[in-house]
């Protein structure tokens, strides 16, 4: 895969993470469209986001929310929500990761959003990735994998998840916002990620999971002590 690398300086070092994450946030601005529809995904550094979008909501029609909880911030701060099956394109989606790789590639769904969050993605024409240099990985696994199943084949997907050598622990206490369970698997090393998201996706129950990899971001911003960090995925157009 063919990336770049551009460093932009944040004009202060020794930032906490939180620091880290709000810089990236804004960066993200840069990349909003007028006049445009866009996508949010969900979790803490979107949250910081969706507050520096507020200051330029005026700028687009809208947003269509990832998530219940994303949803309610955005109403919270004057943004017009729109559902995806009302709108006929989706310009951009910003969302965070879990963990990424120099090509592009994710983990997402700790917050449970996963499934609404890889359709929003696949929906738009860029997908746009914000995260802090702490979620970067080499080989995923270390992070745990998310993958949203429906209640009645928590146990048969459990068993053929074992029989790919990870280790399924359910999330106890949730439902996501399509009412299904959470299995987090744990101990993977994980070599081959599109082979992995694609042998996953055809298990019977499951209904979707958290390797981001047969369709990664098209830009990736990371933010650094040293800066804003950019890799685009070439490949992506």
């Amino acid at each position: 895969m063919d990336i770049y690398f551009i460093f932009e300086k944040w004009g202060k070092e020794h930032m906490t993470q939180d620091e880290l994450k709000k810089n990236v946030a804004k960066a993200a601005l840069e990349y909003i469209p007028e006049n445009a529809i866009i996508g949010v995904g969900t979790g803490s550094t979107v949250n910081y986001f969706i507050d520096f979008l507020a200051t330029i909501k005026y700028k687009i029609q809208g947003a269509v929310a990832s998530s219940k909880a994303t949803e309610a911030r955005l109403k919270s701060l004057g943004i017009p929500i729109f559902d995806l099956n009302t709108v006929s394109e989706v310009e951009i989606t910003i969302d965070s990761a879990d963990a990424y790789n120099p090509y592009c590639q994710l983990v997402k769904g700790g917050g449970g959003a996963l499934t609404r969050e890889k359709i929003l993605a696949a929906a738009s024409h860029t997908f746009l990735c914000i995260v802090d240099e702490s979620k970067e990985t080499k080989i995923f696994g270390t992070f745990p994998i998310p993958i949203e199943v429906i209640p009645m084949a928590r146990s048969f997907v459990a068993r053929e998840i074992v029989k790919l050598e990870g280790n399924p622990v359910y999330r106890p206490n949730f439902i996501t916002d399509n009412g299904n369970i959470i299995l987090d698997v744990h101990h993977w090393v994980i070599a081959e990620p599109i082979k992995l998201e694609r042998t996953l996706n055809n298990i019977p129950g499951v209904v979707c999971n958290g390797l981001f990899a047969d369709k990664p971001a098209d830009t990736l911003l990371i933010s650094t002590q040293q800066g804003l960090k950019i890799i685009k995925n070439k490949l992506s157009g």
